[in-house]
């Protein structure tokens, strides 16, 4: 089972889902802005990806700037703005077994499959 969290809009998560689909069939399609992740499932993902919560964070979006930037944050808390602002959180994000990769550049995600 192969899932990604995916934002249609977004042109490199159409791409790495594309890729997905040539790749393998058992693909579980998140679109996370719908339906965003916990705080349990994103400590979960942020395991899998081997990185700190920070590192997940798209710090160009507009919520970022207005409302977190510069300020001193947990790692706990950080994971609780993610969940409640999905927007900020990088994409994709394509999970297999235990591992998972951020799809950027799109062709990366060929190296968990």
């Amino acid at each position: 089972m192969t899932t990604i969290y995916h934002n249609p809009r977004c042109r490199k998560s159409r791409e790495t889902l594309a890729i997905l689909e040539e790749k393998t069939e058992d693909i579980t399609i998140v679109k996370y802005l719908e339906t965003p992740p916990s705080v349990e499932e994103l400590t979960e993902i942020i395991k899998f990806l081997n990185i700190s919560p920070i590192d997940l964070v798209r710090k160009n979006e507009t919520v970022w700037k207005e409302n977190y930037k510069g300020k001193e944050i947990t790692n706990t808390e950080l994971i609780s703005v993610l969940s409640k602002h999905p927007i900020l959180i990088e994409r994709p994000i394509v999970i297999k077994d235990n591992k998972a990769i951020i799809g950027r550049p799109p062709q990366k995600v060929v190296d968990i499959l």
